[in-house]
């Protein structure tokens, strides 16, 4: 499946007034992007400037809704689809949205699957499973990647960000194989950071909790406030994210962090750093 109509969806009046200088042309490719965070950083990718390519799956209300969004933000978007797992598809995918503006600026690699499995109930995660979400949220992004690497480097100022988790830092998540595919995930953007200097920063962003949609899915409305709650509270910032927190990071670490490269940029409220307070004594040591 490709390209779906390969057409430019622009807003009606003149156009680009609301652009930043400097980022006007570039080109965001961001995969997975009709999910809750993708759909956020391809809106605000397009806020800031960028034509967004919107890699999608087979929900075309969704997809068109996405497109929408970026041209109401006042950009240009269009869309793609294809399995991310499939080499051929991937190297498909990143030469049909250069041909689109003619170049690909930006990577952003969002798209990740998981499965909700309890970690101590080794034999409810099957190899299948284990591969399969393995393949998608790493062979993906490398895939992704490479295939866009030549329109990447053309400028020698092109930005990959991949999407990760603080389940990678933890050992928790939604199941074993989720949380292993994001540590290599952070490893390979360490690894790719250095393949593509100097011409391509690489980089991810690893966010915590975030109260989304998919989220509300997997578990359900009552575990889904559960969790909400409980992650409030064990957050200093008394805050559960929501995919435009997380969004905003990404598109700053993309477009504008200009001497960072090969690192993990959590984003999860201060989540790591607990709650409790530091106890400061009266007494000063006599020197």
């Amino acid at each position: 499946m490709g390209l779906l109509s390969l057409r430019r969806c622009r807003r009606t009046g003149t156009g680009g007034e609301h652009m930043t200088k400097g980022i006007e042309l570039r080109v965001a490719l961001v995969t997975g992007a009709t999910g809750g965070l993708g759909s956020a950083i391809a809106r605000q990718l397009a806020a800031a400037g960028c034509r967004v390519v919107v890699h999608c799956g087979h929900d075309l209300t969704r997809t068109e809704s996405v497109i929408a969004s970026c041209i109401a933000a006042g950009s240009d978007a269009v869309a793609v689809a294809g399995d991310l797992v499939d080499d051929d598809a991937c190297r498909r995918i990143a030469t049909e949205a250069a041909a689109a503006w003619g170049r690909i600026d930006v990577l952003v690699n969002n798209a990740a699957i998981t499965r909700f499995i309890p970690h101590a109930d080794l034999e409810a995660l099957d190899s299948a499973t284990f591969r399969r979400i393995m393949d998608v949220n790493l062979m993906g992004p490398f895939q992704m990647t490479r295939a866009a690497a030549p329109w990447l480097r053309a400028h020698a100022a092109g930005s990959v960000v991949n999407i990760s988790s603080t389940a990678a830092l933890a050992g928790t998540g939604s199941s074993i194989a989720y949380s292993a595919s994001k540590a290599a995930l952070n490893n390979l953007t360490l690894t790719m950071a250095r393949a593509l200097a100097p011409a391509v920063r690489v980089n991810a962003v690893v966010p915590g909790y975030i109260a989304n949609d998919w989220l509300l899915k997997g578990v359900g409305a009552e575990r889904f406030a559960a969790l909400t709650a409980a992650q409030t509270a064990a957050t200093p910032l008394q805050h559960a994210a929501t995919p435009d927190d997380v969004a905003e990071v990404a598109v700053w670490v993309a477009l504008s962090a200009r001497h960072l490269t090969g690192e993990l940029v959590r984003v999860d409220g201060g989540h790591h750093l607990g709650t409790g307070s530091v106890v400061v004594p009266n007494e000063r040591r006599a020197d």
